[in-house]
């Protein structure tokens, strides 16, 4: 059994020593279970390729899991969707259901429903394996459709090689919400026009939402009913391998937001109460509703769902050549009560019995598998609780995740903007809060993502500005509101990636402080998708302000990639005075020079530094970034002497500014 390696660096971990070595003889236990006669995780993890429909040289094979089951038809537009003793599946054995026809029986394009009898009851539902759904545009109802074109998806590019030392600067997409159109976006709008931005903008990773197809668009893809199908509403799945393929080529990952973290209630589109039984796939009882999110919770102590999640994970990866996942909603399958109501203050939390032990064994399967089918995979959990371990490597003893987002700090952002005036701000609070992490683990820092930018929160941009961005964003008018948020916007997504530990995340739109808030069409609202889109005219318009975020932006991002700072290790403040609030740090010949005081610049400006030559290469006062061009971005910067022999730095520091120096020789 693989010791945890991260027991050694934390004393009070060592206490609960046991119940950590205990979950990882428990995930080795299952794992040997699982594989029987299976070489490996991703020898076994390959339900997809049996389950569903296949198309084989003579005949369509129709396979389906469902144990509570005793009689099973295949419905469509092929046989007038009656229930017909030609279209009945077989039952043939432990569960397993079949059915095969001749292979002139179904066409590309053909659509089909299961209609599942059981004791007492029976009803239609899509297949469980079903990798092709479609909504009908005038009943909006669900069925599932025969993807099997005469010309499969021909792939053109290679997958982009992780270079030593890689860091994802990750761009959060919603490719139905991508458009400026008062419509649902598509898989070739978002290739067309949002790849080019992307790369432009200096991204290298791609974080693709509802993905996987749920039947509720304002659920933000969170509500999954099929799980292996990409949802239609954006395109047909070629048109997503077109994406992928072209963003290949452009030398970007992309990974999706996969949610195995629970699963829409519906019974009709969804797995829900799918063979009759409402414990097939989740638990049964009060545990298998989750409290929040009015949705079905996974037994991830059957075989059988694991077996089904695990084919799910290596089906994204083989079949459409994405690079990884966001594991969606991983605080709530760690935690029997899902983590609700608990602060997770003390270390007994993670400890306590309160943990489902079935879901931390899958979710270290899951990253074990995934770096099997592709060992440069990027996985990423959403966590909250601070779980220790979940982003430390398996054969470390961790979970395996490669990172995990750092979810306190937007929660922190938005909660210093809303209680303390800016002139109130501690530099040194900052600091602490932004760089605060566990040293065996690597996370992904982000200043907001969707969430803040939802109805009923507000994004960074209007908390700043509030009504003001609705009419003093034209570069001829003058407003200290918007001056003051232009300037702090700059310098929260610059303190957020200079103290980043491994990775960085932006939201679409997020980057020029896209104005207003996201809701999804919907009663209401009158069905609009006035607020469902982004409005990318704004950041290329020459006379509003945005564009001088969207250009800073795109600045910080190509210096941070072109010199690979975020490698370099973060040292302790050289300044951290919270009177003048002024905040000095390196990392490694990079020294990060930030003035957070809303009325004070400061002159002459002495700190104790690394004895050479200091060249600026990055200023959030740029004109150019909508500021004051109050610094020389030609004058270098010489280390000297002071009255006590120490070597010291002088500059000037003008207030609401941030700037990197690079130190020279």
């Amino acid at each position: 059994m693989i010791y945890p390696e991260y027991l050694k660096n934390d004393l009070y971990l060592q206490h609960y020593a046991e119940a950590i070595t205990g979950r990882i003889k428990r995930a080795e236990e299952r794992e040997a279970q699982l594989l029987n006669t299976s070489e490996s995780l991703s020898d076994f993890s390959v339900g997809y390729l049996f389950y569903g429909v296949h198309k084989t040289e003579n005949n369509w094979i129709f396979r389906e899991w469902a144990p509570n089951a005793n009689k099973i038809y295949l419905t469509g537009n092929f046989n007038d969707w009656q229930l017909s003793e030609s279209f009945t599946f077989q039952n043939t054995g432990n569960g397993n259901w079949e059915l095969s026809l001749p292979s002139d029986s179904l066409e590309h394009g053909d659509l089909y429903k299961l209609h599942i009898c059981w004791e007492k009851g029976s009803g239609d539902r899509i297949p469980a394996w079903a990798q092709r759904v479609v909504q009908d545009p005038v009943n909006h109802v669900f069925t599932a459709q025969i993807w099997e074109p005469e010309i499969p998806y021909n792939w053109e590019n290679k997958v982009p090689e992780k270079k030593e030392n890689f860091v994802p600067f990750i761009y959060e997409a919603h490719v139905g919400m991508a458009t400026e159109d008062y419509n649902v976006g598509s898989f070739s709008d978002f290739r067309k026009k949002m790849l080019p931005k992307i790369k432009k903008s200096g991204y290298n990773t791609i974080q693709l939402m509802a993905v996987q197809e749920h039947p509720y668009y304002g659920s933000f893809g969170y509500h999954v009913s099929s799980f292996f199908a990409a949802s239609s509403r954006f395109g047909t799945p070629d048109e997503l391998k077109a994406l992928i393929d072209e963003a290949h080529g452009l030398g970007l990952f992309v990974i999706m937001d996969i949610v195995h973290s629970h699963a829409v209630k519906n019974e009709i589109e969804g797995i829900s109460r799918y063979d009759g039984s409402l414990y097939q796939f989740f638990h049964d009882g009060p545990r298998g509703n989750h409290p929040a999110w009015d949705s079905r919770c996974f037994d991830y102590g059957k075989n059988e769902v694991i077996h089904f999640l695990l084919s799910n994970c290596k089906y994204w990866l083989d079949e459409y050549k994405f690079d990884g996942f966001r594991f969606d909603g991983v605080t709530s399958m760690l935690y029997n009560d899902h983590g609700l109501g608990s602060a997770f203050t003390e270390y007994s939390q993670y400890y306590n019995g309160n943990q489902d032990d079935d879901a931390i064994v899958y979710l270290m399967l899951a990253n074990k598998l995934i770096h099997q089918v592709n060992p440069q995979a990027i996985t990423v959990a959403e966590e909250m609780s601070g779980m220790p371990g979940l982003a430390t490597e398996l054969n470390k003893g961790g979970y395996g995740f490669d990172y995990r987002l750092a979810m306190g700090i937007p929660d922190f952002w938005i909660r210093t903007i809303k209680e303390r005036k800016i002139e109130f701000w501690n530099v040194g609070d900052l600091y602490h809060n932004l760089s605060n992490k566990r040293a065996d683990e690597q996370t992904i820092h982000y200043a907001e993502s969707h969430d803040q930018a939802l109805v009923g929160d507000k994004t960074i941009i209007f908390w700043l500005m509030d009504k003001e961005m609705y009419y003093n964003m034209h570069v001829s008018h003058q407003n200290i509101v918007v001056e003051n948020g232009i300037a702090l916007h700059k310098l929260i997504r610059l303190l957020t990636l200079a103290t980043a530990g491994n990775g960085y995340l932006n939201f679409m739109g997020n980057e020029f402080g896209h104005p207003e808030w996201i809701d999804f069409p919907g009663q209401h609202n009158n069905w609009s998708y006035h607020y469902a889109r982004r409005q990318w005219s704004l950041a290329e318009n020459e006379e509003l302000r945005y564009r001088f975020l969207y250009s800073f932006d795109k600045e910080m991002i190509k210096t941070f990639r072109k010199r690979n700072i975020i490698s370099k290790t973060l040292q302790y403040p050289r300044v951290q005075h919270t009177e003048d609030q002024v905040l000095i740090f390196e990392r490694g010949k990079y020294l990060f020079v930030f003035n957070f005081n809303p009325f004070k610049s400061f002159a002459d400006y002495a700190f104790e530094a690394k004895k050479g030559s200091y060249e600026m290469i990055l200023n959030s006062d740029d004109k150019k970034f909508g500021g004051h061009d109050r610094l020389d971005a030609s004058q270098r910067h010489y280390s000297f002497k002071d009255v006590n022999e120490k070597t010291v730095l002088s500059l000037y520091i003008p207030s609401l500014s941030g700037f990197l120096l690079e130190k020279r020789d």
